[in-house]
């Protein structure tokens, strides 16, 4: 695994990188015991649209590796995550299951990527952007990282905009934040982020079944900029 590359700039909304450091760490031993079927559905949905995709894939958080398996062999895969114990788990991962499609594992913060301009067709990062301290410039960095014409892919759970679940998000997200995420995030950050990077679009949007708890977001680069408003499902 390479070197760390560090981040910098002020945390946001209470989250701090050595915060997600350590919760992190705490997790990985039994990250894939809780939480594997309970987001299994929204690794599924963001490899299937990498994968139509396809290229080089740059996947940011990725953990354990669970989603590893997931991307057509066809393609080349390169993982990025802050926590170098969920990167042991996923190293075992791959050589347990052959990956050879995955080139690297990566210790790297989101939002200062080590890598050059353009150099991946699509970045995928599931249940990632509520859990980092700057959220813009991680997303700046995906898109600087992007080819034009290339995806960001995003799964996440995105915060009620109103009524009893945004109350209780809001009232739950001094706990969260201990555990390294952020319940409340809304989608008009994201919507802002978009239009003032200005490089970017939104493509897509729709929830995530059974339950619709998570959200597919997809923003493709430059080329595709002037095309068809985005297509949205409640």
């Amino acid at each position: 695994m390479k070197t760390e590359v560090a981040g910098n700039g002020k945390a946001e909304q209470g989250l701090d990188r050595r915060t997600i450091e350590k919760a992190y760490a705490r997790w990985a031993p039994v990250y894939d015991l809780v939480f594997g079927p309970l987001f299994d559905v929204g690794r599924r949905t963001a490899t299937n649209a990498a994968t139509r995709i396809g290229g080089r894939i740059l996947n940011v958080g990725v953990g354990t590796g669970l989603e590893l398996p997931y991307f057509d062999k066809s393609h080349e895969v390169v993982g990025v995550d802050i926590s170098e114990p969920m990167l042991r788990k996923a190293q075992e991962r791959i050589e347990r299951e052959k990956l050879a499609n995955v080139k690297g594992l990566c210790v790297m913060d989101g939002a200062n990527l080590a890598f050059a301009d353009s150099s991946f067709d699509c970045v995928v990062a599931q249940f990632v952007i509520t859990t980092v301290p700057q959220p813009e410039k991680t997303l700046d960095e995906f898109a600087r990282v992007l080819k034009p014409g290339g995806e960001i892919v995003l799964v996440n759970h995105i915060g009620a905009e109103r009524g009893l679940r945004a109350s209780f998000e809001r009232w739950f997200s001094q706990h969260a934040r201990k555990l390294g995420w952020s319940p409340e995030f809304p989608f008009k950050r994201l919507s802002d982020w978009a239009e003032k990077n200005g490089s970017v679009r939104l493509v897509e949007r729709r929830t995530v079944p059974p339950f619709g708890v998570f959200t597919l977001m997809r923003f493709c680069r430059d080329d595709a900029a002037n095309a068809a408003p985005a297509a949205a499902t409640a």
